[in-house]
């Protein structure tokens, strides 16, 4: 045999090897589950890439998953059962070198699956999202539509479920601050007269960014707004902003392009399945027109309203609104703006995240920026909220 003969054999033997290597001796280190208004979502953390199948069963309804050379070091009594849609889970060992999941369900779910790739700190993934019947899904939006009155506001809260977005020194979660403040915003706006909130995500699970342009736009929102709070290395950097969508080309701006590409990764960290990856043809036919110019403008005296009203409730970062390709920011038809609320990664910053009363007083600032924009566009009465008979809830800090 000829040295390059001998060399490629040993290769392609080696090559062998650590295909085998990587589907040999996994483990479920951890599982969790997220329940959503339209599915349940279960994530496997692994030790390594596995090879499986997922299948259905029936009478009664089960999801079984086979995982090959797979063992179960997670504990499944953790999980908060039953949920909406999953009644229980167990685990066993049909055949040798097979760990079968199978999950009891209430319903006849369609399950969809897919494997994540080590990122952000975060091992290997498989994530199973088990969705409600769409007569179901339909039923709630109308049910939603239905209890919605005069203007709508989206009101978006940022990341959620397997995406905890930025975390602070102390270990609070972006997820959990945005929730927060969204919660206290929508119930601020719905007891405005002639106005409502929609949530596009009401509790803590994962909601892929196209997902939520899609949710505000099935409920007709006339406003988006999508709350967030940055992170930096610099601990001392401190400061509200508001950014609205760059309509064309490359963000000039480095830290607004910078951010813009940290907060579009979400869908990444948080898993997002092939059938999500769609095309926008809404968004590619309005970009070619007029009517885009119109509605840039109005985001931009929206986030200059915004940026006016967040400087009552804390430090601002810039003065002026940023702009950059968001992808949470195109449903371009209607006023749509992201609002960094400070810098988690800031100790004294976290500190006042964290805290209900600083909460309110953030949800206070966007009410007042939401009603100052509508009072301008003609779409409000200025009785409506009359500003200066409105104690600043800063007032006794």
């Amino acid at each position: 045999m000829s040295l390059n003969r001998f060399m490629v054999s040993i290769g392609i033997l080696l090559a062998l090897l650590n295909a085998s290597a990587a589907y040999a001796g996994s483990a479920v280190r951890d599982i969790r589950l997220w329940t959503a208004p339209d599915h349940s979502r279960l994530v496997l953390d692994l030790s390594g890439q596995i090879s499986y199948k997922l299948f259905r069963l029936h009478k009664p309804e089960r999801i079984v998953i086979d995982m090959m050379h797979t063992t179960m070091q997670a504990s499944l009594g953790k999980l908060a059962l039953p949920d909406p849609v999953l009644k229980s889970i167990r685990h066993g060992k049909p055949e040798k070198g097979v760990l079968r999941l199978v999950l009891d369900v209430k319903e006849k779910v369609q399950p969809r699956s897919f494997l994540l790739k080590p990122m952000q700190g975060k091992p290997y993934r498989l994530v199973l999202d088990l969705m409600r019947p769409e007569q179901t899904q339909r039923d709630a939006v109308a049910a939603s539509s239905r209890s919605k009155k005069g203007i709508i506001v989206a009101v978006d809260a940022g990341h959620g479920g397997e995406d905890p977005g930025a975390i602070g020194p102390h270990r609070v979660m972006e997820k959990d601050v945005t929730l927060a403040v969204a919660k206290k915003l929508a119930a601020a706006i719905n007891k405005m007269p002639g106005m409502s909130a929609v949530l596009t995500r009401k509790g803590d699970y994962f909601v892929p960014l196209k997902r939520r342009v899609a949710l505000a736009r099935k409920a007709h929102a006339d406003m988006m707004i999508s709350i967030h709070a940055d992170s930096v290395r610099q601990r001392d950097v401190k400061g509200a902003s508001v950014y609205m969508l760059s309509d064309r080309g490359a963000t000039q701006d480095r830290a607004a392009r910078a951010l813009a590409a940290k907060e579009n990764a979400a869908d990444e960290v948080g898993g997002v399945t092939p059938l999500d990856q769609v095309s926008d043809p809404l968004v590619s036919r309005i970009l070619g027109d007029m009517f885009r110019r119109d509605s840039l403008n109005s985001s931009q005296m929206l986030a200059e309203e915004m940026l006016h009203r967040l400087k009552k409730a804390g430090p601002i970062k810039y003065s002026s609104p940023k702009r950059a390709r968001f992808v949470v920011l195109l449903a371009m038809e209607i006023p749509s703006v992201l609002v960094e609320l400070d810098y988690i990664s800031n100790p004294s910053r976290e500190r006042q995240l964290r805290s209900s009363k600083h909460q309110k007083a953030l949800a206070e600032a966007l009410l007042d920026g939401s009603v100052g924009f509508f009072e301008k566009m003609g779409r409000l009465k200025t009785s409506a909220r009359d500003q200066s008979s409105v104690r600043s809830p800063y007032a006794s800090l």
